[in-house]
């Protein structure tokens, strides 16, 4: 008899031949080009290349926040091609954590009450307790009552960071997390990314320009015109082109 894989057995993300085009005033934008990916659970991923080469395209498609024009894409064992809108958003709340290059924080609201949104709309009952406890693991717990515009790049950094974790996604996905940063935040904002990443082990799907932060990953996937030209794991030297 057959015993099907498990959840944990599936890759975390697997990309089918995806590809992305974009409607403009010139005519139809091709952004990606026939991707295929596959990342295991619990690994962290780094995706570079020049600007323009599609990588920030390619995490959007991944989490489920740009459909693409062809292929599929499986995150955590579900198909969310397949999805609509709404049942993608969803999936997406207990799934999938994502922390951008400029925050994206609600500005009438206070670092808590952001942390917290996310929790709510899940029906966690206890919202703010946990939404407490992830900016105190953030270093924020002095800052909780503080609006985003009474808090530095940095601390909003690490308030978008807390409220990504707070419902403990199997998947993080950030896009340039420390490119507002000067070096000190940005190193900051680093170290408490890949220690959350490796204290709860979950997937990170990093895009950065950042070498040295790519380096702290376990593979570099490289990406020029819309395709992933170089994948290369930690401690090999070998390259493999998609």
């Amino acid at each position: 008899m057959h015993t099907p894989p498990s959840t944990s057995d599936l890759p975390a993300i697997q990309l089918n031949d995806v590809s992305l085009t974009l409607k403009s005033a010139a005519g139809p934008v091709d952004i990606l080009l026939g991707v295929s990916l596959s990342v295991g659970a619990g690994t962290s991923i780094a995706l570079v290349g020049p600007s323009g080469s599609g990588k920030s395209s390619l995490l959007m498609v991944a989490a489920g926040l740009e459909r693409p024009s062809g292929g599929q894409v499986i995150v955590a064992g579900t198909d969310i091609t397949r999805l609509g809108e709404d049942a993608a958003a969803r999936f997406r709340r207990g799934a999938v954590g994502i922390v951008f290059q400029s925050f994206h924080l609600i500005p009438t609201m206070t670092a808590l009450e952001n942390v917290a949104v996310p929790l709510e709309l899940m029906g966690v009952a206890d919202a703010f307790d946990r939404a407490e406890a992830e900016l105190r693991n953030v270093g924020l717990i002095k800052r909780i009552e503080h609006y985003p515009g009474q808090l530095s790049g940095g601390e909003q950094q690490r308030v978008a960071l807390a409220r990504a974790m707070a419902p403990h996604p199997r998947i993080l996905f950030a896009d340039e997390p420390t490119g507002n940063l000067d070096g000190a935040n940005g190193q900051a904002i680093a170290d408490l990314i890949f220690a959350l990443n490796r204290e709860r082990g979950s997937t990170l799907f990093l895009v950065t320009h950042e070498e040295r932060l790519a380096q702290r990953c376990d593979r570099i996937a490289r990406m020029a015109d819309g395709k992933i030209v170089s994948d290369t794991a930690k401690g090999t030297a070998e390259q493999v082109d998609a």
